[in-house]
């Protein structure tokens, strides 16, 4: 495997990965001369002292994605960069008949998340989505109720998470030689470095930058990209979308915004952080490491540990069963092998990004949209065309790619 971008996220990843079986970490990338060092010589220190034998050969550091790539020895890569290069990479990474494990969000448009899929799907690629709340029991249980029907048809769902992104205005600071600073921004606008968004060096800090819109969309596709897919998830959506999105009465709020279903299902983007399904006979809601359950007035379970205990009582007979997965980077790697889509497949991993751009779109421009899920486009004049696509600044462009 080849890992791009070495912060703190793929730090962790880069862990976990290595201490699978299936997996040997041969390659390292990143922008920031430090922080590709510090990560090779971890691999070379974690491996070398596993495989005593002198099998492994080393690992290798990069500045440019796309000489990790063009290596013949690497069948997957692990994208971890800031949100605004996930897609190209993830298309020349799939054009290299690479199969991919890319972080959440997916991406910075709809557009991109499309060609996301289109690119996986042509060069026949198995591609996992970072959305590792899959992975977890707890949501798994939640959603499994909700998709049959425990309690009673859904009538809303709240999702809490973080308000949209703003603007990159942050002032030109000085910047210690041994970063790529043109490489960092890649397909984004041209900006000054700021420490902000790419602190020198190794940190244990996830950086700010997706607090702006050129590199994030704040903490709508920040947590969203995890609480909207688990309410996609539970409404049995990961194949549409809603139909209306209804700006918030109070934007300043950074939180307000509804989407309305073509079955009536109202989704509410709120305050805080969770996701509460509210049916007609009750409301579940859940949480990392948090579980409740209540049936009319009657709270059933109120922790994480009672989630067995749920199952069994009310899904013993259940109809609906979800896919089951204890370990995402597992998940990723054994459907690597058996040629099959992971619990977090690109398409998924697309309308779930597509929820959040709709969501952060209404924050923008402050309109009522009408969409289309299956053609993903406005309908009826309710939303423009033009903000469903982010420009790609040269020379960092889809067509680009070395392979």
């Amino acid at each position: 495997m080849g890992f791009i971008g070495m912060g703190k996220q793929n730090q962790g990843l880069l862990n976990h990965f290595m201490r699978l079986k299936d997996s040997e970490a041969v390659a390292v990338c990143d922008v920031d001369t430090n922080r590709r060092k510090q990560a090779r010589e971890r691999v070379e220190k974690h491996v070398g002292a596993q495989q005593a034998s002198g099998h492994f050969k080393g690992c290798e550091d990069y500045n440019d994605y796309q000489d990790l790539l063009a290596r013949s020895d690497i069948d997957a890569v692990c994208i971890a960069t800031p949100d605004h290069w996930h897609a190209l990479m993830s298309v020349h990474a799939a054009k290299a008949k690479k199969d991919i494990y890319c972080e959440k969000p997916l991406c910075q448009s709809i557009k991109e998340a499309r060609r996301m899929v289109q690119a996986v799907r042509t060069h026949k690629r198995v591609f996992q989505t970072g959305s590792m709340q899959r992975s977890s029991e707890e949501f798994r249980v939640a959603c499994e109720l909700v998709r049959n029907g425990i309690i009673g048809p859904i009538t809303r769902v709240e999702v809490a998470v973080g308000g949209p992104a703003k603007p990159c205005d942050l002032p030109e600071e000085a910047m210690e030689p041994g970063l790529d600073w043109d490489r960092w921004l890649g397909p984004a606008p041209k900006r000054p470095y700021n420490s902000t968004l790419s602190p020198r060096g190794v940190h244990n800090h996830y950086p700010a930058w997706r607090n702006y819109r050129e590199y994030g969309g704040g903490g709508v596709t920040d947590w969203g990209a995890h609480h909207f897919d688990i309410a996609q998830w539970g409404l049995g959506m990961d194949q549409e979308g809603p139909r209306r999105i209804l700006p918030s009465q109070n934007p300043e709020s950074g939180h307000g915004v509804r989407m309305i279903y073509q079955n009536g299902v109202e989704m509410i983007h709120s305050d805080g952080n969770g996701v509460t399904f509210h049916g007609k006979e009750g409301k579940i809601q859940v949480n990392r490491g948090k579980f409740a359950f209540w049936l009319g007035e009657k709270q059933i379970a109120s922790d994480r540990k009672q989630c067995k205990e749920v199952e069994q009582t009310y899904l013993a007979d259940a109809k609906v069963r979800l896919y089951r997965s204890s370990d995402h980077k597992q998940d990723f790697l054994d459907c690597v092998r058996k040629r099959t889509r992971p619990i977090a497949d690109v398409e998924i991993g697309a309308r779930t990004v597509t929820i959040c751009h709709l969501v952060n779109l209404s924050y923008y421009h402050g309109q009522p949209m009408q969409w289309n899920a299956r053609r993903e486009q406005f309908l009826q004049g309710k939303g423009q065309a033009e903000w469903l696509d982010v420009d790609h600044r040269a020379p960092y462009q889809w067509t680009s790619s070395k392979g």
